[in-house]
């Protein structure tokens, strides 16, 4: 018989690309899974979608859960409902640390048996900017007794693994890389057919959340001021600076806004671009240690990088040669990188690129991620 898998998630399940893949990986393996998600807008309670069930629990009310009080409550719901609901599983794989607590009332109190896999997404007890000391050292107690009923731990980068053992004591987590699956993606001119952007021009493309945090302002500033007239940039994507972008796009010839695409055609419009763009401000240890999908999706669509000078983003590029560290992470910064990156030899790093992408697919990282299961 195939063993049944609850992969918790704290979301609603819409565009967790990550979450997605790893559960296709593990229904094609012959595990039963099912996605434990949040029900919410006109979503459906059980959906069944490529080889396995997402089920939803109601637990938020938007219109009353706008203090901390009704907040702590709605997720003491979401635990007691995901609780009763996955005791009966045989492996309960936890993504982030809010999903945590479910493993451990269940492995303490319900089924001594069953297997739990913390899959940390984020450097966890400290994944936000301007985070008080006091929340980052709670959240560390938090993890510090959870991670103790995890039979096997995943992250998303070497640091933040490194940091796992420094804080915890514990063997190195897996890594499970955020990269999609290989494809043979073919050079489109989406961008250029639908802004009439001239040959002439180099495209340089930011995709992703448009958060606070993500480098975004600070590249508005940099093209805001830009002396080479012939670079623009795209911002395709959405979250809370999108208006901020339609309204810069307005005023500057050299700025566009294109919405967010649906992940099935997101490389075609991705190879459209000349280069990608991946600036994290190092405001918290979950952005320093970072190594964003975006990178990985830019290479699969084969275009080089601009990514900011962080740990882990910068030894990548260096060590795959596929792109420009920015020096400093300021609009003078980025400049500089800019005429770097129109001076790279495009034949050399083509063929680094596609180097890399037959190593950093979701092929690869899924060999890691079933290995692992199978070790349980």
């Amino acid at each position: 018989m195939s063993k049944s898998v609850a992969n918790l998630v704290f979301n609603t399940f819409i565009n967790d690309s990550r979450v997605l893949k790893e559960s296709i990986s593990l229904s094609n393996a012959g595990y039963k899974v099912e996605v434990i998600a949040h029900l919410d807008k006109d979503l459906p309670e059980t959906e069944e979608t490529t080889g396995f069930i997402i089920k939803r629990f109601s637990y938020l009310d938007r219109k009353i859960t706008t203090n901390k009080f009704f907040k702590l409550n709605a997720y003491f719901k979401y635990i007691k409902k995901s609780v009763n609901y996955c005791k009966t599983f045989d492996i309960l794989h936890c993504n982030d640390l809010n999903t945590l607590p479910i493993a451990f009332i269940i492995k303490k109190f319900y089924n001594k048996q069953i297997k739990v896999v913390y899959d940390a997404h984020e450097y966890e007890i400290n994944a936000i900017a301007e985070q008080s000391k006091r929340n980052i050292k709670i959240n560390y107690y938090i993890e510090k007794f959870l991670i103790q009923y995890a039979d096997r731990i995943i992250t998303v980068s070497n640091s933040i693994a490194d940091a796992y053992v420094e804080l915890y004591g514990i063997s190195k987590p897996a890594l499970v890389l955020n990269t999609p699956a290989f494809k043979e993606i073919f050079k489109k001119n989406i961008f250029r057919d639908t802004f009439d952007i001239s040959n002439d021009n180099t495209i340089f493309l930011y995709q992703g959340a448009l958060l606070k945090g993500r480098g975004v302002e600070i590249l508005l500033d940099t093209f805001n001021n830009l002396s080479d007239t012939k670079a623009v940039i795209i911002f395709m994507g959405y979250g809370e600076l999108e208006e901020t972008i339609k309204q810069s796009s307005k005023r500057h010839s050299n700025i566009y806004f294109h919405e967010a695409v649906d992940s099935s055609i997101l490389l075609d419009y991705t190879s459209s671009a000349d280069f990608g763009i991946s600036t994290i401000e190092d405001s918290c240890l979950s952005y320093r240690y970072s190594l964003p999908n975006k990178i990985f999706e830019y290479l699969m669509a084969k275009i080089p990088i601009i990514v900011s000078n962080l740990p882990e983003m910068k030894n990548f590029v260096q060590k795959n040669a596929v792109g420009i560290v920015v020096k400093e992470n300021s609009p003078q910064g980025l400049q500089f990188a800019i005429k770097e990156a129109l001076l790279l030899d495009q034949e050399e790093i083509m063929t680094q690129i596609e180097k890399v992408k037959k190593t950093y697919n979701w092929e690869e990282q899924e060999r890691i991620l079933l290995n692992l299961y199978s070790s349980l």
